[in-house]
């Protein structure tokens, strides 16, 4: 088992990106619906240190708009075995990019050495750090493996 975390599992589409974070106003139409009619939004949880964003794999939709052509999500990774993940640290809460860069360096480190626990992962991930200080890695790597275990779960 290798606990690598090499540059195609990192989410940097900004295509992707949006609709990980697209939240329709009240009224609004989703923008995408699924064949059987049922909409696409992201799945979502809140989970100390974290709140995780995420799309399950990709399946064929239809636009809400009535035209007949199919799309497919723009979420489907280079390689189907693998997920795309982001991680994002607050500028409002931590001022300094020295603080932001450690603390993302801790989560993408908690994520390296635990992500060999998704055995179906999902096609792309955003995880948002939303503790007010900087935490230790134990307690990032505790956050990180229930996570984790959640998804797999869900």
């Amino acid at each position: 088992m290798r606990f690598t975390f090499p540059k195609t599992e990192r989410l940097t589409s900004k295509k992707v990106i949006d609709q990980l974070f697209h939240r329709p106003k009240p009224g609004e139409p989703t923008p995408i619906r699924v064949k059987s009619g049922s909409t696409v939004p992201p799945e979502t949880f809140y989970l100390f240190p974290f709140r995780v964003i995420y799309f399950r794999q990709p399946t064929s939709v239809l636009p809400t708009d009535g035209t007949a052509k199919e799309i497919t999500l723009e979420t489907a990774p280079p390689q189907a075995d693998t997920c795309q993940v982001l991680f994002s640290v607050p500028k409002r809460t931590f001022k300094k990019a020295v603080d932001r860069n450690a603390i993302r360096r801790r989560l993408r480190e908690a994520y390296r050495l635990h992500k060999h626990t998704l055995t179906s992962p999902p096609a792309s991930i955003a995880f948002l750090y939303t503790a007010k200080a900087k935490i230790s890695f134990e307690e990032i790597e505790k956050g990180m493996k229930l996570a984790l275990k959640r998804m797999y779960n869900a």
